[in-house]
């Protein structure tokens, strides 16, 4: 008998079928991965299993359980049920965790509701599991607030909350797609390790991930089972359309050659410092005399860990933040401080994606008027049909249709959600394009598509690209050039493909190693750094890394090696040994 099994699965919305005729089956102990992409349906049947659909959704078919009929249920049986026999854990733990309860609170709390412990023999099992998933000094993490922790660390309270009660099926939606790759990677390791008493349904749209663990695999489009079977199988002779479109854009890592001459600078920014107020005496420095330039035309990625300082210095460019110290050049003029400081011309030309859409679209407006705002404000003049025109345009260059003027954000899927946003950016017709996380939470063969919009509407205007990412394989599917991020400073920057073939700082060489290799056949990608990244307000002596770094010496921890240009190669590097490539380009 199947752990799990799912026939002919139906979940409606009014006349709209999210979910269509699907039937799967999940066997003890195995790892089953369902992909497809935002609005294929993959989200609605997780919640369709845990029983956790609003009362609008009118559901039909049978979900079985070890041999239970969960849609029989009360929903008093479903809750004894949840956490003890099966648990999920959702892509956002910001959302999912109590912002007002410890963290220790909140695990004793399923602890408590299940009759599983009580008093000091709580807390224990609580800390315990904390332990279990990582978590450094858990018995500390127990007084901590969701707020205190890492993005990477409250996804770990999330899977330890999800444990506590041993469930035999774990559903894990999209559980890493917001982390960056090392953490990532840690998770992944932790959610292998359950897997001698604990069945997995990975819901995610990294194939790299589905690759490196997942048995079996199924495909999901429009609703419907497309198609099914082993990772390899699938991965080596994919039948359907969509699962071809899938493997395709997870393996397309082309990246068109850097635009020529340095004169042309459309930005720049010289020793830029950004910090933040902490307490009555302190003063947090995200950004450290960080120095460097984009080309117009040109895609310039930054990536590193959550806390390196990527956001605040989209912001700092952008104005949004004043600079604590140093210049941003734009165009060849100086820029003020802040936005406030800045022409209205100039704010036009420049302009900023979100990683969240739901935190930038209003929710009262439709996407018509979401993104004909900058045009009524920057361009008051215009007439109603070349807005509309030009609104449609925009929604063109990301892949949607006139058929989305007229729905609010709450009508759109996450992914539709984010492109509204890049054409409310792109309506402007943009000098420099700021992108912060803006395709995070777009699936494979969605994201490949806008990629290559944004590269076509960049090689018909020159449009520059400031791109923040934690996701390497998309960087290097867009970025000419590419600068990594460390603890505020920039430790190694070049082109692209010589810094994804050969990086010369340990610090990129995990990043990399990190990556999901979307190839059931390769080894899976894995974590070769320990510990979090530190804190702003107390970072180590010498190279920021050397707690972190297995080739660490003396002289990292007395003293910080510059940003130098290396070999006569176009390319700056941070660290003392960056000419010994056997140290770093060897994988660990």
């Amino acid at each position: 008998m199947s752990l799990l099994e799912v026939d002919a699965l139906t979940v409606r919305y009014g006349a709209d079928a999210v979910v269509d005729d699907l039937s799967f089956a999940l066997e003890p102990g195995e790892a089953l991965g369902l992909v497809g992409e935002s609005g294929s349906g993959k989200s609605q049947t997780a919640l369709a299993v845990m029983g956790l659909l609003p009362a609008t959704a009118a559901v039909g078919g049978s979900i079985r359980f070890a041999g239970t009929d969960l849609r029989g249920l009360g929903r008093k049986a479903m809750n004894r049920l949840r956490s003890v026999s099966l648990a999920i854990v959702f892509q956002d733990p910001s959302l999912a965790l109590n912002p007002y309860l410890t963290i220790g609170r909140q695990l004793t709390a399923i602890l408590h509701a299940h009759d599983l412990a009580r008093g000091p023999d709580a807390l224990a099992r609580a800390e315990a599991a904390l332990a279990d998933v990582g978590l450094p000094d858990p018995r500390r993490q127990l007084a901590a607030y969701p707020h205190e922790l890492s993005g990477g660390m409250r996804q770990r309270v999330m899977i330890a909350a999800a444990l506590l009660g041993k469930p035999d099926l774990l559903i894990a939606d999209e559980p890493t797609t917001a982390l960056d790759v090392t953490v990532q990677a840690q998770i992944l390791e932790l959610l292998d390790r359950l897997r001698d008493h604990t069945s997995l349904l990975l819901i995610t749209h990294d194939l790299g991930v589905i690759a490196g663990h997942c048995e079996r695999m199924l495909v999901m489009e429009s609703g419907r089972l497309v198609e099914s079977g082993s990772t390899a199988t699938v991965f080596r002779a994919p039948e359907h359309a969509a699962t071809q479109a899938l493997i395709g854009a997870a393996t397309d890592l082309a990246v068109d050659s850097p635009p020529a001459g340095d004169s042309d600078f459309l930005m720049s920014a010289d020793a830029l410092s950004v910090g933040y107020p902490a307490g009555r005496s302190q003063r947090l420095a995200a950004v450290r005399e960080l120095s460097l330039a984009l080309r117009r035309g040109e895609t310039l990625a930054v990536v590193g860990e959550s806390g390196s300082g990527k956001t605040s210095v989209a912001r700092a460019l952008c104005g949004l933040v004043a600079p604590a110290g140093g210049s941003v050049v734009f165009a060849g003029k100086r820029l003020g401080a802040t936005l406030a400081e800045r022409d209205l011309g100039l704010k036009r030309r420049i302009q900023l994606v979100f990683q969240d859409p739901a935190g930038s679209l209003s929710p009262g407006m439709k996407v018509a008027e979401i993104v004909a705002e900058p045009l009524r404000v920057h361009e008051p003049g215009l007439a109603r049909e070349e807005v509309r025109r030009r609104v449609e345009a925009a929604l063109a260059d990301v892949g949607l249709g006139p058929e989305y003027l007229g729905r609010y954000p709450h009508e759109l899927s996450g992914g539709q959600a984010q492109r509204t946003a890049i054409a409310r950016a792109l309506v402007l017709r943009p000098e420099l394009l700021v992108c912060d996380e803006a395709v995070a939470a777009l699936d494979g063969s969605v994201r490949a598509r806008l990629l290559a919009r944004l590269k076509a509407v960049q090689a018909n205007t020159g449009l520059g690209i400031l791109f923040i990412a934690h996701d390497l394989a998309v960087v290097r599917q867009i970025a000419h050039r590419v600068a990594v991020m460390y603890l505020g400073r920039i430790v190694e920057a070049g082109e692209t493909d010589a810094v994804f073939g050969n990086p010369r700082h340990p610090y990129t060489r995990a990043l990399i190693d990190a990556v999901p290799v979307p190839d059931p056949l390769r080894p899976a990608g894995r974590n070769s750094l320990s510990g979090e990244i530190p804190s702003p307000l107390a970072p180590p002596s010498g190279c920021a890394f050397h707690p972190r770094c297995r080739w660490s010496e003396p002289r990292c921890v007395a003293g910080r090696p510059a940003l130098e240009r290396i070999g006569g190669e176009p390319r700056r590097v941070a660290c003392w040994r960056a000419e010994d490539p056997e140290l770093v380009t060897t994988p660990g």
